[in-house]
């Protein structure tokens, strides 16, 4: 038997702590009002009988309240005040001392909580230490003093979430598309030094990882790039190599007609694509921000942003990209392994979809690649042209879409992408309003009101907190292109408003939601009719909201990785454990078919595809499959179902490695001695986290180290849809 610690953590239940804690209370008395040490025992095996009879997870507040009627059942009335007063107490020191004591466990790296917060963070090392202090005392004050109470109140309870609330005291924004081109060709300003336009493309390579690690180090969230702003220099490197080669013909009396000269440049050129997407790859890996983790960035490919030999060079710079990321990289034993970034996105289009397109080879090593290293994730130009007003762009992180706006245009009149943000998210927790309702429509709708504007008021506390913000703050965002030109001392105000950045009302849950309320999934008549109009409603009321207040609102498809297990436990709190809504340990991300329900790939693409629509602010759907690096015409079929059905979807496939033996296969998750889930080699039995490298897609983006018990749970339970 389990309880969860104030602090999230489940520990086993131990029954002497009752009796130990009434003991403390009755030598408080005098000794003619004391129990005895039977009905001490008496009062410790009716609390352990009720917690066993409980259909919910217990808390340890759960624990104290019985304990206090067990006492006062027995008599024991001075012994209960006594036992009230120290509740009391104790709650008061854990208020004066939760920052500092939540600190210092993270210095002792025994923070079980912090240290599975986030896969791609090692919570050991000294400048993610440094950053989760800072961030314990930024929701510190967050909580205590920035936001309005019932908002804090509503998040503690897991009525909803309040992202990113370490990072909140700090006027810092989500996520972004960097202008890159604008920075590389207009040059820019890295800790007070000019960088002006490069030479060459290893150059451009060279900058491009450095604007990425500034731009990290300023913002909480993921950001993305297009290669097609690096295409250009290609150009500019090949010019440069026919001007050396030819001097060096020349010096040796060898005509530049000469049938090899052509060769030579060629090969030239090549290797520095190669070394300069090698630059891209090795830097963002090995690069630590301030974040105390390597940058989260998506490198986009999408031929159609470049055209002529711009474009054919482009095709260059993508397939070396593919080739590189299918080697991996080497870990400190120098074994290849899967890295979690830069994370990439491939779009498919009628010049690399079919056989016989133009660049369908790259398409093929796309494939091979997803195969291998579970990258690329795929955007279909054929639907996304569909849903945004005929515009194929990419996603800044992990799924977080930008919305097209007419009011944002490029000099040319084209729709604006690049340069725009999104200034952060909270998310509904539909769940908790379908429980709470208790399966009433009436209800429902009323709570679910309720709960919009509550996530309405503190999307808004999200805005206030960046108004203001002068372009001091961060410059390389705000004043050297990444996000704007803007002067020194100008605020980003205007950068607010007009569709020039999102603001995201997220949310999770449909499937649990549709169950409480109509008694089936969402993949059948009647649940997915309800979650439909649910979706809609979402939609409806960020329109309303966005046009009162010239703010762009959208729906976003949460990303949960902490949060699910957060939500699951709040759940069982105040609810209990509902059968197929509560009682796990996780529940779903977004949209998505519940983990282990059956269904194959297509289907699963193919139903999912109806609610992406729904969520314009940004959403993934995936499908998970076993090891396909033999099937690559299986990879290349559901790529295509991915083209004619669905914006934005990715393939879920294994890459692990076992220090201990070398296993390379699958690591597979078991329930330990104890009922906890552990990760384990089928080879060698190895359990050490520390001696095995694990790779798993869990909210649109690769994790690599590890993740707390919800998230765990919901791994293991996945089934395969091929």
């Amino acid at each position: 038997m389990r309880v969860i610690k104030r602090n999230g953590e489940e520990v086993e239940f131990n029954a002497e702590k009752i009796s130990n804690a009434i003991q403390k209370a009755n030598d408080e008395v005098d000794e003619k009002k004391q129990l005895t040490l039977l009905q001490i025992a008496d009062i410790t095996n009716r609390v352990v009988r009720q917690i066993e009879n409980m259909s919910h997870a217990v808390n340890v507040e759960n624990i104290q309240d019985l304990v206090e009627i067990g006492i006062m059942r027995e008599g024991g009335y001075e012994i209960a005040q006594k036992y009230v007063r120290y509740r009391y107490q104790r709650e008061l020191a854990r208020k004066a001392n939760t920052t500092d004591s939540e600190i210092l466990s993270l210095i002792e790296c025994n923070n079980e909580e912090v240290n599975q917060e986030n896969s791609n963070k090692d919570a050991s090392i000294n400048s993610t230490q440094r950053d989760y202090m800072a961030g314990q005392v930024s929701k510190d004050l967050t909580m205590r003093l920035l936001l309005p109470q019932d908002i804090v109140q509503a998040h503690k309870e897991g009525i909803i979430h309040f992202h990113d609330s370490d990072y909140y005291a700090q006027k810092e924004h989500n996520c972004d598309l960097i202008n890159l081109e604008d920075m590389l060709q207009n040059g820019t300003v890295i800790s007070d030094t000019l960088i002006e336009k490069p030479h060459s493309f290893y150059t451009a390579c060279n900058v491009t990882t450095q604007i990425v690690a500034q731009v990290a180090s300023n913002q909480y969230g993921g950001q993305s790039f297009s290669l097609s702003h690096l295409a250009p220099f290609v150009d500019i490197s090949r010019q440069k190599i026919i001007k050396e080669v030819r001097a060096e013909y020349a010096a040796l009396g060898i005509s530049d007609t000469d049938k090899g000269f052509e060769d030579v440049v060629n090969s030239r050129l090549r290797d520095e694509v190669k070394r300069g997407i090698q630059t891209i790859q090795y830097q963002l890996i090995t690069l630590m921000t301030c974040n105390g983790q390597a940058p989260f960035v998506t490198m986009f490919m999408y031929l159609d942003e470049v055209e002529g030999q711009t474009r054919k060079d482009l095709a260059m710079i993508i397939e070396e990209v593919l080739t590189q990321r299918i080697k991996g990289v080497k870990n400190e034993r120098g074994i290849w392994i899967t890295p979690a970034f830069p994370k990439i996105i491939y779009v498919l289009d009628e010049d690399n979809i079919h056989e016989d397109s133009e660049y369908y080879y790259l398409t093929v090593l796309a494939a091979e690649c997803t195969a291998k290293r579970m990258v690329p994730d795929y955007i279909s130009a054929k639907v996304m042209r569909e849903l945004k007003k005929g515009e194929v762009y990419t996603c800044m992180g992990c799924r977080s879409f930008l919305t097209v706006e007419d009011s944002q245009r490029n000099p040319d009149g084209s729709h604006k992408f690049y340069g725009r943000f999104n200034q952060g998210v909270v998310t509904i927790n539909l769940v908790d309003v379908a429980c709470s309702s208790y399966g009433d429509f009436d209800k429902f709708w009323k709570i679910l009101d309720e709960r919009l504007e509550l996530c309405h008021r503190a999307l808004r506390c999200r805005h206030e907190r960046l108004r203001g913000t002068k372009s001091d703050a961060a410059p390389i965002l705000w004043q050297y292109g990444a996000l704007a030109r803007l002067g020194k001392g100008e605020v980003i105000d205007p950068l607010l408003y007009n569709g020039y950045s999102t603001i995201s009302l997220g949310y999770a849950g449909l499937y649990e939601m549709c169950v409480r309320m109509t008694g089936r999934s969402h993949t059948t008549e009647e649940g997915k009719e309800f979650a439909l109009k649910v979706m809609q409603y979402l939609n409806d009321k960020c329109s309303e909201w966005k046009a009162a207040e010239n703010i762009s609102y959208s729906v976003y498809g949460t990303p949960m990785e902490s949060t699910t297990y957060r939500f699951a436990k709040c759940l069982q709190r105040r609810f209990g454990k509902i059968k197929g809504v509560t009682d796990r340990n996780y529940i779903t991300n977004s949209y998505h078919i519940h983990v282990t329900e059956k269904i194959d790939a297509f289907s699963k693409l193919t139903f999912e595809s109806e609610f992406q629509k729904l969520s314009p602010g940004g959403a993934i759907s995936y499908v998970e499959v076993p090891n396909m690096q033999d099937n690559i015409p299986a990879v290349l079929a559901l790529m295509k179902h991915i083209y004619d059905n669905i914006m934005y979807a990715e393939l879920n496939t294994k890459s692990d490695y076992c220090k201990e033996c070398g296993y390379n296969g699958e690591i597979i998750i078991k329930e330990s001695e104890t009922g906890k889930l552990v990760w384990e080699c089928p080879n060698c039995g190895n359990r050490d986290q520390n001696k095995m490298s694990v790779a798993r897609r869990t909210c649109g983006y690769i994790g690599t180290q590890f993740w707390n018990q919800g998230r765990t749970q919901e791994i293991k339970d996945r089934v395969l849809h091929i």
